[in-house]
């Protein structure tokens, strides 16, 4: 399955934002300081009007323009993308509740506060509360979504290395928020098979 992350696609647009801005701001620095020294009163006491210049208009007003609108498709590129679930994703339904996530996955098994997913799988997370408003934020994959008591929102991620990453309420919902962290678990197929197949704690 050849699947292009979210993570990915938001990290090159980032990259290219923080990337002409550096361009811009050295470029303005430098022409602050070419102007100072060579149109210091010293050199210029009588200053020029360049007023009717219609190069210049065209090129201050054409650049940005053309710049925003780059940011603007790269950037639309990268939302599309986190709202495009590939086919195949694996359905997992999250349930926010003071102060705690759970999750319930499609052959019924339930599991609190640890999120369990196989390596190389898109997985689509079905969001909703039981309560006030939460926010699930996986901060290493780059998603954000609400979590809205009476409506399902929805968000999804590749699973594309191992290991665990946190995930945290990034909604202040409550005198219990900062605690309201759960584990996302990254692991073999094989050992997400097993984990799934074993029953949870509750049952």
């Amino acid at each position: 399955m050849n699947v292009i992350s979210p993570a990915h696609q938001i990290d090159q647009v980032f990259i290219y934002i923080l990337g002409i801005s550096v361009v811009i701001l050295i470029g303005i620095t430098l022409t602050m300081i070419f102007f100072v020294f060579r149109y210091s009163r010293k050199r210029h006491p009588q200053a020029e009007d360049i007023r009717g210049n219609w190069k210049l208009e065209v090129v201050w007003t054409v650049v940005p323009t053309l710049i925003a609108l780059s940011m603007f498709y790269f950037g639309w590129k990268s939302y599309v993308g986190l709202r495009n679930v590939p086919e195949g994703a694996i359905q997992i339904e999250v349930t926010a509740e003071m102060y705690s996530w759970e999750f319930m996955y499609e052959n019924g098994k339930e599991s609190d506060g640890e999120l369990v997913v196989p390596l190389g799988k898109p997985v689509k997370l079905n969001v909703t509360s039981l309560d006030v408003v939460h926010s699930l934020f996986i901060p290493a994959f780059r998603i954000k979504v609400d979590a809205v008591n009476g409506m399902k929102t929805y968000v999804w991620f590749y699973a594309d290395r191992l290991g665990e990453f946190v995930i945290q309420c990034a909604e202040f919902c409550g005198i219990g928020h900062s605690q309201m962290t759960a584990v996302l678990r990254i692991v073999p197929e094989e050992e997400y098979e097993d984990w799934l197949a074993t029953k949870s704690k509750d049952e």
